[in-house]
């Protein structure tokens, strides 16, 4: 995978994603290889899933607590789709749920946070 450098600042927001390159999130200025969760206020690393077979109902309904009203799900360099089962926890409290890959996933974050939106991002490299 090629480097994917954003150079938005969102001023206020704690966790902003900078870069998502060779397999990285690079998130302020720390570098992670593994699923994280990142919302203006708040970082989940490691977010609990190993890899995507290894998803569980758990690993979303973790993220009711921070009340999101969108969680951008990055699927990694590749788009997968999650099963409806995975995700009803969200669903259920009408939190919106967008599958993408994680490139598409980081710059939805950025625009998302930049407008002021409760957004999760969980994503896998």
């Amino acid at each position: 995978m090629g480097s994917m450098e954003f150079s938005k600042d969102n001023g206020n927001a704690a966790f902003q994603i900078k870069a998502y390159q060779n397999g990285n999130l690079i998130v302020n200025n720390k570098s992670y290889d593994f699923p994280i969760v990142v919302m203006p206020e708040h970082l989940i690393a490691p977010w609990g899933p190993t890899s995507f077979e290894a998803l569980k109902a758990e690993h979303f309904e973790i993220l009711l607590s921070y009340k999101p009203q969108v969680v951008l799900f990055g699927s990694g360099e590749r788009l997968r789709f999650l099963s409806p089962k995975l995700i009803a926890s969200l669903t259920d409290h009408q939190i919106g749920v967008e599958v993408m890959s994680t490139s598409a996933a980081a710059r939805t974050y950025i625009v998302l946070m930049a407008e002021g939106r409760q957004v999760a991002a969980a994503l896998f490299v």
